[in-house]
């Protein structure tokens, strides 16, 4: 088995699982993400992050957007907390 596919002991569902082969950004939140979350809740993450910018409307190439989602992926992964609920009132927009 290569370092790539090493399993990791996941902060977020807190069992040891593949680590993703490099990390999503190429910054030290990908390397950290790399480091601590495992491919399964990365998965997770993706189709919540999925849900959020279709519900919301969200185009990830705006920098609101963007910092939204990053906020997000903190507190979601990295962090205790459950992230941004889906508010079907807010449909096609988001509160900045």
């Amino acid at each position: 088995m290569t370092e790539e596919l090493d399993e990791i002991h996941c902060q977020r569902c807190d069992d040891a699982r593949p680590r993703l082969p490099r990390p999503p950004f190429r910054n030290e939140r990908g390397e950290r993400i790399q480091r601590e979350i495992c491919q399964i809740c990365w998965g997770e993450w993706l189709e919540h992050q999925t849900l959020l910018i279709n519900h919301y409307g969200l185009d990830p190439r705006d920098p609101k957007a963007r910092a939204f989602l990053y906020e997000q992926i903190d507190q979601v992964l990295l962090g205790d907390g459950d992230g941004e609920e889906i508010d079907t009132s807010k449909q096609g927009s988001i509160q900045w």
